[in-house]
């Protein structure tokens, strides 16, 4: 589907945005019925090693926030610290797990996220570090990273569980003035005008996810509206020519071939290295951004994403 196409199929959101809605919200109710059965409290504390890596710390990672403590068990200063992160681990229980890797045990996992001093501990959501204390932090300091990475993380993150029922709410939230405005101007080809519209709205909310599915989805666009895609499909026959996979990936992204994209741009990946791969790895990432976090297909990909880095 070329750009034209994709602006007569109605807007960015009936192309890419309300089916992935529907899965999101799905995904979701299965994620409240299996917290519901295991009384939605994860171990605080977790032993990892390179076997169980994956499945402790990956996996659980795509639906809540791991907090992976990487030290050396047997230094008598590491594991005062370890004691501090088991108590915040246990005064959060529900909010936050914390994984524990030795890594005079398992150094793979250190050499893979590239960790040079240990204690460290890092913070994976969704498959991916989205920050880090480097070495000894006080009680204080560590507390005060917590409250601004939960915080950060909190639209994203399933609500801890408490006594009581639940209180009902709707399946979707009233549209948003400017997020109608962004969707008429895209239906009407001002993309500029939709750009503007979305920016309001983050100016008013900076998490919103409409703004931040729409701006990504605007991205897509404005980076295929001047290309050609059977000369894409032509350079596609250079398998060193990263531009093409790249623009290949936006467009099977616009033609709703979502799974296609992201197994795309992982394949390849797991081919390159270096600064080619780090490229590829944060167009991968700026695709996840056209759709829901919780999206069943984003977490697929940065599944995969994952086991392709680790």
């Amino acid at each position: 589907m070329s750009p034209a196409d994709f602006k007569r199929a109605g807007s960015l959101y009936g192309a890419v945005d309300l089916g992935a809605r529907k899965q999101a919200l799905d995904a979701q109710a299965r994620r409240e019925a299996t917290a519901q059965e295991t009384g939605g409290v994860p171990a605080p504390v977790i032993d990892v090693d390179d076997a169980n890596f994956t499945t402790e710390v990956v996996d659980r990672s795509m639906n809540s926030l791991v907090l992976l403590e990487l030290t050396v068990t047997r230094a008598e200063q590491a594991r005062e610290y370890s004691l501090l992160l088991e108590k915040l681990a246990a005064e959060n229980a529900g909010r936050w797990t914390l994984a524990r890797v030795d890594v005079e045990v398992s150094p793979q996992i250190a050499q893979a996220l590239r960790v040079q001093n240990v204690p460290a501990l890092y913070a994976l959501f969704q498959g991916q570090p989205v920050a880090v204390v480097p070495g000894i932090a006080t009680e204080a300091q560590l507390r005060d990273w917590l409250s601004q990475l939960l915080e950060a993380l909190a639209q994203y993150l399933p609500p801890v569980p408490e006594g009581g029922e639940a209180q009902e709410q709707p399946a979707e939230p009233p549209t948003d003035p400017d997020v109608l405005a962004a969707e008429q101007a895209i239906d009407a080809g001002d993309l500029d005008g939709a750009v503007a519209a979305y920016e309001r709205l983050l100016a008013r909310s900076p998490n919103n996810e409409d703004a931040r599915i729409g701006l990504a989805g605007l991205g897509l666009i404005r980076r295929t509206q001047d290309v050609d895609p059977a000369e894409v499909q032509r350079r596609l026959s250079d398998p060193a020519d990263l531009d093409a996979q790249l623009l290949a990936a936006d467009f099977e992204m616009l033609s709703g071939e979502v799974d296609a994209a992201f197994d795309r741009l992982v394949a390849v990946v797991r081919r390159t290295s270096g600064d080619d791969r780090d490229r590829v790895r944060t167009h991968l990432l700026s695709l996840f951004e056209t759709l829901p976090a919780d999206d069943p297909s984003v977490s697929k990909a940065r599944r995969s994403l994952a086991s392709a880095l680790f």
